[in-house]
């Protein structure tokens, strides 16, 4: 038989089934009030740091981002109440602090007349701290999620500014490519990898025609390689949707490097 259970251990249940209510509760409402959020810019110096802030923010971190502002600009806006208190988003408030500072022409590039891209939510923190919190935490949570094809076409941009596909730690002055768009989508570098699609990639590149390697197998591989991809630029040779026009300059880098393989090999 089950044993009743004491008015003290009743009242402990009960507290703490009401705490689980009002925490549910609280994340509702977070929801609510950034669904309902307004688009909005605000000077930088107008967007107000809350009396208590809640996250320790990380020097590398807000360097990473600076550097991706300065190319990208601003993906995700900084969330604020009513009176412009910064309810999330400080590692990129931060970031682009730094970027002002060291960079003023990308500065004023990407934040024409100083002004930052927000969402206004319509209540006052200062009033409301439970909310605020609980605004911060949802939000950093519900970060827009990028599909394959947004990231590529990202990394295309990276690329274009000097950001490298590089393997391990980069060398000095040289920015990886991976390890920013890890920053800027909140993803892992597994997942960044496979969204750019370079495994295929990475599997010829690192073939090596000598050594234990049979040669005539290795070439005959690389060869039907280089048909398959050429069959693919012919099948995709006008324009198409962004994704698939990322792909097609992916499948061109592809091409060139097989090219130098196969040449390689015949020297």
């Amino acid at each position: 038989m089950a044993r009743r259970r004491s008015a003290a251990e009743l009242l402990d249940a009960a507290d703490s089934a009401g705490t689980a209510i009002q925490a549910k509760d609280r994340e509702a409402e977070a929801k609510a009030e950034l669904e309902q959020s307004r688009p909005s810019v605000l000077p930088l110096g107008k967007i107000l740091d809350r009396t208590s802030d809640t996250r320790e923010l990380s020097n590398q971190h807000v360097s990473d981002l600076a550097e991706s502002i300065a190319v990208l600009g601003l993906l995700e806006p900084l969330v604020v109440d009513r009176r412009g208190r910064l309810l999330a988003g400080g590692h990129r408030k931060a970031a682009v602090f730094v970027l002002k500072e060291a960079d003023p022409t990308a500065y004023a590039k990407q934040f024409s007349n100083d002004l930052v891209p927000v969402r206004v939510v319509d209540f006052d923190a200062e009033e409301n701290p439970d909310l605020a919190l609980q605004v911060e935490v949802t939000e950093n949570e519900k970060r827009r999620d990028y599909t394959p094809g947004e990231v590529r076409a990202l990394a295309e941009r990276l690329r274009d500014s000097g950001y490298a596909d590089v393997k391990g730690r980069p060398a000095k002055g040289e920015k990886a490519l991976r390890p920013a768009l890890e920053v800027i989508i909140g993803k892992s570098i597994r997942t960044v990898r496979r969204y750019l699609n370079t495994d295929i990639e990475e599997s010829v590149t690192d073939v090596r025609l000598s050594g234990t390697e049979d040669s005539n197998t290795v070439a005959t591989s690389l060869r039907r390689l280089q048909t398959e991809l050429t069959r693919w630029q012919k099948a995709y040779a006008e324009p198409g949707t962004p994704e698939l026009e990322s792909i097609t300059k992916n499948v061109t880098r592809l091409l060139k490097r097989v090219d130098t393989a196969l040449k390689k090999e015949k020297g």
